[in-house]
């Protein structure tokens, strides 16, 4: 039997310049990954997703703006800290680092610069449950927190048999679930996700969970598309039963998606690098992508948001921005203005592409053979719109005359909804 919830209710606290009231039933934040508006109605006007469907109709069913660029880390972090990237710190999956010069992954938590939500209310006594699906998540997700039974855990799919006491606040996942260590490239990673939510919050309680998943469905597959409609109708039995147990549920999703192809179904690429090594000599810009991560099989690196590193900004973005297929090119001071980034962390240059073009480096520095369906990708404004949808409904009627933000997730659950 699961053990009482623990009494947390009745107070506030606050993080990083917002305030959230405790829990009264538990709360669950999903982040459903490249999930872009369309997914979830399809499924359900397909009748595969009976959930989703008593939520657009009897509970809150908004639209809300992801950060820029619109990529994975990013927009975790702005959900799970409440604040835009200019705040926490975490602009990109990978980037340069000024500080060494090199090029890395943006998984480290040093590079966090403000507090999770998650220590805080753990603070206050809550427990905490965090499942991803990528350990790429894990370390800066689970930040700060105390891990141990009866306290938090924060772990992932890919790794849920390498899970500790020690290192995850759990062990015996694959155990407590019972399911196998999925394949990364595979919608079994992402399900995985949801069938451990559904065990801890049988087993534990916690009164605060936060699960995320991957988006390799997402990257092949269409709104209404068969098998988009099955890992909607999957992701909708578990969400039902996280329902039952009395919990009250936000989705929503760290960015959208769009088809980056031509009418040859080959991906619609600039190649940046190729460019700037045409108009100013070879190696003399760097162009960094940072959509790159460990798991670029499924878009091969392309995305629609590009950082470089140049002289004379100013006249390369006026010069990019008469071309076809670019959104926007700003200097790091504009970039940082209008997405709300940290300057410090950004090239010189920053590159937009428009909804169907993709951004490379050089075209020999792409490998595009795991690309077993015509690209879908994202990174720019074009992929900022995402759904934001709670299980019970607003308190106040008019809440949709402000503008939404996928980080608003937390206050919606806790402050906005009856």
């Amino acid at each position: 039997m699961a053990p009482d919830s623990m009494n947390v209710s009745g107070g506030e606290i606050s993080v990083n310049d917002r305030t959230y009231r405790l829990p009264r039933q538990p709360v669950v934040v999903v982040c459903v990954d490249g999930s872009e508006p369309g997914y979830i109605e399809r499924a359900v006007e397909a009748g595969r997703a009976p959930w989703f469907a008593k939520v657009l109709k009897e509970g809150t069913n908004l639209v809300g703006d992801c950060v820029v660029p619109s990529f994975t880390n990013p927009n975790n972090l702005s959900i799970v800290t409440g604040r835009p990237p200019s705040v926490h710190g975490i602009c990109g999956n990978y980037f340069l680092d000024p500080e060494t010069g090199k090029e890395v992954m943006m998984n480290d938590p040093k590079f966090l610069r403000v507090e999770t939500l998650f220590p805080a209310f753990q603070r206050a006594g809550c427990r905490i449950a965090v499942v991803t699906a990528k350990d790429k998540l894990r370390g800066l997700l689970g930040k700060g927190l105390e891990l141990g039974a009866g306290k938090a855990c924060s772990f992932s799919s890919e790794k849920s048999d390498k899970a500790t006491l020690a290192d995850n606040g759990i062990d015996g996942v694959n155990e407590l679930v019972g399911m196998a260590v999925p394949d990364v490239y595979s919608a079994g990673l992402s399900e995985f996700v949801f069938a451990a939510g559904v065990k801890l919050m049988e087993r534990d309680r916690p009164e605060i969970m936060y699960l995320s998943t991957t988006d390799y469905i997402q990257h092949k597959h269409a709104p209404g598309t068969p098998v988009a409609n099955d890992f909607y109708a999957m992701m909708d039995g578990y969400l039902a039963r996280l329902d039952a147990m009395g919990c009250t549920i936000v989705v929503t999703a760290d960015h959208g998606m769009n088809a980056k192809f031509g009418s040859d179904g080959q991906p619609d690429v600039i190649y940046l690098q190729d460019l700037f090594d045409g108009w100013v000599g070879k190696d003399k810009a760097r162009v960094i992508l940072p959509i790159t991560d460990p798991y670029v099989v499924h878009h091969g690196a392309l995305g629609s948001f590009a950082v470089v590193y140049c002289d004379k900004p100013q006249e390369w973005a006026a010069k990019l921005k008469t071309m076809p297929g670019i959104e926007a090119a700003l200097t790091k001071e504009e970039a940082a203005a209008r997405f709300e980034l940290p300057a410090d962390r950004l090239g010189d240059l920053i590159v937009v592409s428009t909804t169907h073009k993709v951004l490379g480096t050089s075209a020999s520095r792409h490998d595009l053979s795991g690309l077993t369906e015509p690209l879908r990708s994202h990174g720019g404004v074009s992929e900022q719109r995402v759904p934001l949808l709670c299980n019970r409904k607003l308190e106040n009627s008019d809440g949709g005359a402000h503008r939404w933000r996928n980080f608003d997730a937390f206050d919606l659950a806790l402050n906005l909804v009856a």
